[in-house]
């Protein structure tokens, strides 16, 4: 996931859904002084459970790298300007087809140009709505997986596959354009 963050300094890190930090630690490690890294989290209770276990520690280690977290919708979020890096992780297959056409759009407006947004999504599982989906879910995933296809193309997209996770997953990087 963390790929998609570049090696020049200062950069601008946001991530969408830190749910219980797995991604945050990895961010961090690339953060450099003159940094800047915002997280944005709906859930109070992983905002706290992050800051605690890793930010806290991290900030007294590295003044010089500013670090906030905003707890509220991305929309609501008190956050200005472009970055250079989008990691996000949410769960887009439990959500539905508008809601995500909408986050993606929100999450692009913060994205500069010729930047990534990385995301991730567990293999099989579009496949197992499919098949063993009621006929509103199969009719959904499939319009879910036309909508995948022409936001990879248009973004020109690229992706990984991570055999190690459990379950695997596919890590889906998106350019700016």
């Amino acid at each position: 996931m963390v790929l998609s963050i570049p090696n020049a300094t200062p950069k601008r890190v946001l991530e969408v859904g830190c749910g219980t930090g797995a991604f945050t630690k990895e961010i961090l490690k690339t953060l450099q002084e003159g940094d800047e890294f915002h997280i944005v989290e709906l859930s109070s209770e992983f905002c706290g459970s992050v800051e605690t276990a890793l930010l806290q520690k991290f900030r007294e280690d590295n003044p010089n790298i500013k670090i906030a977290i905003h707890n509220s919708p991305i929309e609501d979020a008190e956050i200005e300007g472009q970055f250079d890096a989008i990691i996000c992780g949410l769960p887009f297959n439990n959500f539905s087809l508008d809601f995500v056409e909408h986050l993606f759009s929100v999450m692009f407006s913060y994205l500069k140009p010729d930047c990534e947004l990385a995301y991730f999504e567990y293999l099989c599982m579009r496949g197992l709505k499919r098949i063993f989906g009621l006929p509103g879910v199969r009719r959904e995933t499939k319009q879910r997986t036309k909508n995948i296809d022409a936001r990879y193309q248009q973004r020109r997209g690229r992706q990984q596959t991570v055999w190690r996770n459990l379950p695997s997953c596919r890590v889906v990087r998106l350019r700016q354009c």
